[in-house]
């Protein structure tokens, strides 16, 4: 039987529950453990500067990225629902920021020891699954952890990263030249036409389908991205990331930037980056209210 921490909830002890319950070796990592490392550049748009004066989004830059899907590395691709994830720096080495997203608008917990007491409910058991009756009291209790789960059951996702469109769950105060702060999520648009549901196509594709597909599209022609704030209102739940503003799919948007990829990188590059989601140059900020 997996064996979880039994302390408080902190960063460390949910990395430790995370790569227990995934079998994973010390060194990989707690999640999106399987992914590719890529490169490009960002061209800021001309209304970047309406929302933000971080340098990191309003001036152009190299970009490095890392596409993956959630869950450990000797899982396939075409296991659906599976959560993906694209994280990016922008800016240079004095105006860098670092923004983690993902491919579903919300997250699972609202809290470490939700988050933790999450991971604990689904735990396997000796006969390899969770014990249902502890997963059924967790859920009935905390109905917002449930969230994530319907909402990736209920939008399939396409067969490629290039196609996903991808979400920061945070709310982030941006701050624009005039000392105007308001607050934004990002969303992260592909640019072109979206590909089949992974779904439809799961039983006629290799397992590896996913970073197969990235690397053939790159060899053929970059893959663009529209970096989108979306435009916080007075009330917004801006610190629970289990729920989304009201009416949020048609609230007032600006495209800050497009990111292009252009090239595969060696994923040691990546590993060695550490995204760091509190990496943010000045103008994005963290939300603390």
């Amino acid at each position: 039987m997996i064996r979880v921490p039994t302390g408080g909830a902190t960063p460390a002890s949910i990395v430790d529950t995370l790569k227990a319950m995934a079998g994973a070796s010390p060194k990989a990592r707690a999640r999106f453990a399987k992914g590719r490392c890529v490169r490009g550049t960002y061209i800021p748009s001309d209304r970047a500067e309406e929302i933000t004066k971080s340098r990191s989004f309003t001036g152009a830059s190299r970009v490095v990225a890392r596409f993956a899907v959630d869950g450990n590395s000797r899982m396939p691709d075409t296991d659906n629902p599976v959560l993906r994830g694209f994280s990016f720096r922008l800016g240079d080495v004095d105006h860098r920021s670092d923004i983690l997203t993902q491919s579903a608008p919300v997250h699972y917990a609202r809290t470490l020891a939700q988050m933790l007491a999450y991971l604990k409910v689904r735990v396997p058991t000796p006969d390899g699954r969770p014990d249902p009756d502890k997963f059924e009291a967790f859920s009935t209790a905390n109905p917002e952890t449930l969230h994530q789960a319907s909402y990736m059951a209920a939008h399939p996702l396409p067969a490629s990263f290039a196609d996903t469109t991808y979400w920061a769950v945070h709310s982030f105060p941006a701050t624009n030249g005039r000392d105007e702060t308001q607050f934004i999520k990002f969303k992260i648009v592909p640019v072109g036409n979206r590909a089949a549901p992974t779904e439809d196509v799961a039983e006629t594709k290799p397992g590896a389908f996913l970073h197969d597909d990235l690397q053939s599209r790159i060899a053929a022609r970059d893959i663009r991205f529209s970096l989108m704030a979306v435009l916080g209102r007075p009330g917004d739940p801006i610190l629970d990331v289990t729920t989304r503003w009201p009416d949020e799919d048609q609230r007032e948007t600006v495209r800050l930037g497009t990111i292009v990829i252009t090239a595969i990188e060696a994923n040691e590059v990546c590993d060695a980056l550490a995204f760091d989601p509190a990496a943010l140059a000045e103008g994005i900020g963290l939300s603390t209210r």
